[in-house]
């Protein structure tokens, strides 16, 4: 005996729970904490103007900021300023092309610093200085995206090329970084004109800005920004491997070429701009990959905005523990990422036991 089913009426629909999409709220999740590291950064900006030899209050800076009558106006805008600056447009590019450095070698601990592109950069800007007397921003970056340039290719190329694995990368990248810092030393020892002229610019160092020299930085900055936006998609689609990649449109070798080409821009304007700068690549996308996952088109933003954060935040921490003299945020850059580099060393150890 069959059952009939009695017609549904109309504009009647079936029972189904109303539950937004999870995509939905993990992409409001994302914009929130976005949000909020914007917040952070203001903070920082503001600390970066208010925090020095001879420290004002947040009203002050920015009273000093906006009113030329004001005590602190000559000590904001002339010093601090052009400092804070240059620090975000240093720590954006280091940023940026540390998630990119990551994605292209699928290695996590990849950073430009390890991988010896900054170590390039600067044995090319310290060449430049010693033997052909260079002592300005736009001769410098020049020779800093020469060195940078020269050391991808050849970190590539030690690493296997087309077959290249991230740990030859890192392994290629080490030797070199090792041979190239071992170099600058040598230099900076012949020459004590140069070392003179070197000493600050070496450990990495903010102290020097001005802002012809931040103007200059921002149009190379960029120049790299638009590139690696443009390589936000193929890097996601490469991820899934070559073959995949091809299959969803993007073109593997082309995608490592403009990858390659935007590291060296950032990092050469960057480490011509301010000294090799070392960890701030490693530890921004590390932190940004556990906030929003692997896909690049969330990590770009969120490193563009965290990695300037801690730039600035290590300067004026610098400040801060020196007083009334300074670390330079080389120094401090390094002793914060010492231990946190080892961290996630031991933590990948243990993930692969």
């Amino acid at each position: 005996m069959s059952t009939v089913k009695s017609p549904q009426r109309p504009g009647a629909c079936a029972e189904s729970p109303a539950r937004p999409p999870r995509a939905h709220s993990r992409n409001a999740l994302r914009a929130l904490g976005l949000i909020a590291a914007l917040a952070l950064l203001v903070l920082v900006v503001g600390l970066g103007l208010a925090v020095g030899a001879k420290p004002i209050s947040l009203g002050e800076a920015y009273a000093g900021l906006t009113d030329e009558s004001a005590p602190a106006h000559s000590i904001v805008t002339e010093m601090r300023m052009p400092r804070t600056l240059l620090g975000l447009l240093a720590g954006f590019a280091l940023g940026l092309a540390g998630c990119l450095m990551q994605a292209l070698t699928r290695n996590p601990l990849a950073d430009p610093g390890l991988l010896g592109i900054n170590a390039g950069a600067s044995a090319a800007v310290v060449s430049a200085m010693a033997f052909l007397g260079v002592s300005t921003y736009t001769g410098y970056v020049w020779f800093a995206f020469l060195g940078a340039a020269v050391v991808s290719v050849l970190v590539y190329a030690v690493g296997g090329g087309r077959g290249a694995t991230p740990a030859r990368l890192a392994l290629a990248g080490t030797a070199l970084n090792a041979a190239l810092i071992s170099y600058v030393n040598a230099v900076q020892l012949l020459d004590t004109a140069a070392l003179d002229r070197m000493r600050f610019w070496t450990v990495g160092s903010l102290a020097s800005a001005d802002m012809d020299t931040v103007v200059r930085l921002s149009a190379f900055v960029g120049v790299g920004t638009l590139i690696a936006l443009l390589m936000a998609r193929p890097l996601n689609a490469m991820a899934l491997g070559e073959d995949s990649a091809r299959a969803l449109g993007a073109s593997p070798g082309a995608t490592k070429g403009w990858t390659i080409a935007a590291v060296t821009v950032l990092c050469g304007a960057a480490t011509a701009a301010c000294g090799p700068i070392v960890f701030v690549g490693l530890m921004v996308p590390h932190l940004v990959r556990s906030l929003t996952g692997p896909d690049l088109r969330w990590m770009l933003p969120y490193c563009a905005v965290l990695a300037p954060v801690l730039l600035v935040g290590a300067d004026v921490l610098g400040r801060v523990l020196a007083r009334p003299g300074e670390l330079q945020v080389g120094i401090v850059t390094a002793v914060l990422g010492g231990p946190v580099f080892l961290y996630f060393v031991r933590r990948r150890r243990m993930a692969q036991a």
